[in-house]
């Protein structure tokens, strides 16, 4: 994980400190990422990484198909055991005067990918485009899937980081390139490596292509000012080698994909390093 260790500390050493809506952060903006899958899958090995939790965040992305809103039910599943960001921002002040029953996150991510509405009142279910696209016409430059709408960004609890992919296919290889306007440096990013590099796997797998390259460029990517010591521990950590992914190699339609079905193999990693989550 060098390459997200250079990014913390060229952000540490080189970012503009400034007030934001939910605290002071150093930030820098637009930075790149690439992650190469033949080195192993790019699991933070410098603290835990709370991989259940990112399958089961994916997973309930995907399992939005033709849901209206994300409800109760889902928040139960998705958080388990644990507060999750999407339990705090459900709480939030920004969201609480627009809840429409207990529990309610309105039209968030997954939403947005598998049921966007139309203005004729049809839905389109962009994941489900993606992979008939990968599979048909894989050099088309519209595979694309976009969870920033901007006529529905009030009916979010948490208006989307990761706003946008777009995939890219060569000699049989599969890329993905995330976009994503708001960047916990700390907290979210490692989580967000993780999510779009499962997620590019599984398409991988359910369009019969190689998974290549996890791509994420970092609009404003920040640390915030209460994470300095944090960061600043995980940085004195020297990385272990990279895990491996192993999915079911039965699964062949995206929506098959349960939790068991994915696992990391030989995740050396150091303890987790606690940090508050910023609403």
């Amino acid at each position: 994980m060098k390459i997200y260790h250079d990014v913390l500390r060229r952000i540490m050493d080189e970012g503009v400190d400034r007030e934001g809506r939910n605290g002071a952060t150093r930030a820098l903006f637009a930075i790149q990422m690439r992650f190469s899958m033949a080195d192993g899958f790019p699991a933070v090995t410098t603290k835990k990484l709370a991989f259940k939790a990112v399958k089961s965040e994916l997973l309930w992305f995907l399992d939005m198909k033709g849901k209206e809103r994300a409800s109760d039910e889902d928040l139960k599943r998705l958080n388990e055991s644990e507060r999750t960001i999407w339990t705090d921002n459900a709480e939030s002040d920004y969201w609480k005067p627009k809840v429409q029953f207990p529990g309610d996150l309105g039209r968030v991510y997954g939403i947005q990918w598998r049921n966007w509405k139309k203005p004729d009142g049809t839905t389109v279910d962009q994941i489900a485009e993606l992979v008939k696209k990968l599979k048909e016409n894989p050099t088309d430059r519209r595979l694309i899937v976009s969870a920033w709408n901007p006529g529905e960004l009030d009916m979010m609890a948490l208006p989307p980081c990761h706003m946008l992919f777009q995939c890219f296919v060569a000699d049989g290889k599969l890329s993905l390139h995330m976009t994503q306007r708001s960047c916990d440096m700390f907290l979210g990013v490692p989580f967000n490596i993780a999510s779009y590099s499962l997620l590019l796997h599984m398409l991988a797998q359910v369009t019969g292509l190689i998974a290549h390259e996890c791509i994420l460029t970092l609009q404003d990517a920040h640390i915030y000012h209460d994470h300095f010591d944090a960061v600043k521990e995980q940085l004195a950590r020297e990385p272990y080698p990279l895990p491996t992914l192993k999915l079911n190699s039965e699964v062949k339609d995206i929506d098959g994909f349960k939790m068991t079905d994915i696992e990391l193999e030989n995740y050396q990693h150091y303890p987790p390093i606690k940090a508050k989550m910023a609403v």
